[in-house]
């Protein structure tokens, strides 16, 4: 298990948290909990303001093949996929990857790329509908946080059953108060967050011996 940054080469952007703490509302984090249309595709109030694809994932799905020496015919699994980006792009940093991806979003699921119709499986990562170790890499990037702390030990429980440790998560995180504060003016669907060393005791209570880094508002 070790801390490692997949996500380095993913583009940054400036986001303006004044505006968001301003329209954060209750009405507001629980259309955005639904993750239907809202989500992706309303507006920033409720979630991305517009959830399409422009290959911003293809570096981080090279980097993710990089690390596990992923290899044509071997499965990965993308959990809290969504539209089906990063599977998209792990199949085209390694032609002949056996690329899925699942999401608790219905609506994300039916508006996936065209390219990834049929991999794309709805579901919940508390209980993943996949046999034991039966994928080679399980990545799960912004979405097990987005469930109460216990049932993240239970997505990473499945994490941990599918992947038997090869895997890579990344949730929402703060080093300071003062990110926190920041954090907290800007969140909107995640359940559990914690310092580091908090999450660090949610992955051993998971049993939980893959890579992670954290999301951590700027």
């Amino acid at each position: 298990m070790a801390e490692v940054n997949l996500l380095r080469r993913y583009p940054r952007s400036k986001r303006n948290i004044t505006k968001r703490a301003e329209a954060q509302s209750p009405e507001n984090i629980a259309l955005s909990r639904q993750y239907g249309q809202a989500y992706f595709d309303g507006t920033r109030d409720t979630g991305y303001g517009g959830y399409r694809y422009d290959g911003r994932w293809v570096p981080i799905a090279e980097d993710i093949v990089q690390h596990f020496g992923l290899k044509p015919g071997q499965r990965v699994l993308d959990v809290g996929g969504a539209k089906g980006f990063l599977v998209k792009d792990l199949m085209k940093a390694c032609p002949g990857l056996e690329a899925f991806g699942l999401d608790i979003s219905e609506y994300a699921v039916m508006n996936c790329e065209p390219e990834v119709v049929g991999r794309m499986h709805l579901g919940d990562c508390r209980k993943l509908p996949f046999p034991d170790g039966s994928f080679d890499a399980v990545i799960s990037i912004n979405a097990i946080h987005n469930v109460d702390r216990a049932d993240c030990v239970r997505a990473l429980r499945e994490i941990q059953r599918l992947s038997r440790g090869r895997a890579y998560v990344q949730v929402d995180s703060y080093r300071t108060p003062e990110e926190k504060e920041l954090f907290l003016s800007w969140v909107l669907t995640a359940y559990t967050h914690d310092y580091p060393e908090g999450w660090k005791r949610i992955f051993a209570e998971a049993g939980y011996t893959g890579d992670y880094y954290w999301t951590i508002v700027e």
